[in-house]
């Protein structure tokens, strides 16, 4: 099972930016979609951004135009840069692989990483 490792959280002011990674154990080249979620305290695990080969990407309404998720194959990482960063993102974000795409809808693959905590405020 591929093992993924969060990194880049922090504690940032509103407005502020950060930019997490999630490191692979293996190869991601043959992985179709890797995306990120999120668990803020007493809220349901919801995705925020996922990305396809190809290219293809989705972001959660509240996030768009403020975050950005990419992947490096050669790397073996996927990105997730964040801007603009309110109150209302603080959670613990957690890395998720093979996303799997059907019928319009994303479903988590069996591998998580360990999550890392953003907490934005002032």
């Amino acid at each position: 099972q591929l093992q993924l490792v969060e990194s880049g959280g922090g504690l940032v002011q509103p407005g502020g930016s950060l930019r997490l990674s999630c490191a692979a154990s293996g190869s991601i080249f043959s992985i179709n979609g890797m995306g990120w979620y999120r668990q803020a305290p007493g809220k349901e695990r919801e995705l925020v951004a996922a990305i396809r080969s190809g290219g293809w990407t989705y972001y959660t309404d509240s996030v768009k135009g403020r975050f950005t998720i990419s992947r490096d194959n050669a790397k073996n990482t996927v990105y997730l840069q964040m801007n603009s960063l309110k109150p209302e993102d603080t959670a613990v974000y957690y890395c998720n692989a093979p996303l799997h795409y059907y019928g319009g809808h994303y479903y988590s693959g069996d591998s998580w990483g360990q999550g890392t905590q953003v907490t934005v405020s002032s």
